[in-house]
């Protein structure tokens, strides 16, 4: 709508992340991006897990789950399930909670194609713990729980979802805010899965993947030929993570959703659905 701005997404709690934190202009993104498309907040849900992005409940106005470490998908999927008229369902999660407790909520959600967007606060670090090693945190990297190094492999989300079946994979930087404002606007748009890896800069905690060190190493993919129609490219595109880190989306496809696949939902949402409409005599006869 016209009068539609940014204040109606806002709450009465100012932001509590540390001064700097890539997690500000993240939400700043997402704002943005809603109101871009018309979206009003009692047009969409947001769902969080606990870590320092899921303080993000708080300052966001619209429909909230705050929901456990690790398990902001299964009520985001849920909702989308129970309401097909809401526009958008955005799912938040650290790279902790995310790729650790929930990475096969996260597997799941990508292969079953369900109609939300998965935001995740890349910062390969634990935060809200105060800066203990993550399943994306560099391998060799010194942390309070790894002193001596990090001697794990991290997770590669853009190439776990790749993997996974996800249709709609990208990856945003936090120091690009305008960049990243369109990268959510697809991810709204798109009918289907879509997983959006965010690197979000610790400014506390992690002294290595800084703004800085993201800014000499991030590439806008829209500035060069590449085109997201083939998944084996973006394979070789989410294994960039030497000296060029690409921006952008890396694959998208259209196929259909998981309700599209449910005959009791692809026409009519649970919501929508009558009490007592369903005969349940002959089903109950089969148990005496």
């Amino acid at each position: 709508m016209s009068d539609l701005n940014v204040k109606q997404y806002e709450t009465c709690n100012s932001p509590t992340w540390c001064p700097g934190c890539g997690n500000n202009p993240i939400l700043i993104a997402v704002r943005k991006a809603l109101v871009n498309l018309g979206i009003e907040p009692h047009e969409v849900a947001f769902t969080f897990d606990i870590g320092c992005n899921s303080n993000g409940a708080n300052f966001l106005n619209g429909y909230i789950c705050h929901a456990l470490h690790g398990r902001s998908l299964p009520p985001a999927e849920a909702i989308r399930l129970a309401n097909h008229n809401l526009k958008a369902i955005i799912s938040f999660a650290g790279d902790g909670g995310g790729f650790g407790i929930g990475i096969g909520h996260f597997i799941h959600a990508c292969r079953r194609n369900i109609d939300i967007l998965y935001l995740t606060h890349d910062n390969q670090i634990y935060g809200l713990t105060t800066g203990q090693t993550s399943p994306t945190s560099s391998k060799g990297v010194k942390t309070k729980s790894t002193p001596f190094g990090n001697p794990e492999e991290p997770v590669n989300p853009p190439a776990l979802a790749l993997s996974s079946s996800a249709t709609w994979v990208a990856r945003g930087f936090a120091g690009e805010i305008n960049h990243l404002t369109s990268l959510i606007e697809k991810g709204i748009k798109h009918p289907g899965f879509a997983h959006l890896d965010v690197f979000q800069p610790c400014v506390t905690f992690n002294k290595l993947n800084t703004f800085d060190w993201f800014r000499k190493r991030v590439y806008k993919l829209e500035e060069t030929d590449y085109k997201p129609n083939d998944k084996k490219k973006a394979w070789s595109k989410a294994w960039e993570l030497d000296e060029k880190l690409p921006l952008g989306v890396l694959y998208e496809e259209k196929k259909e959703t998981y309700k599209d696949q449910l005959p009791q939902l692809a026409n009519e949402a649970l919501v929508e659905k009558k009490l007592g409409s369903v005969d349940l005599t002959k089903a109950m006869e089969e148990y005496k």
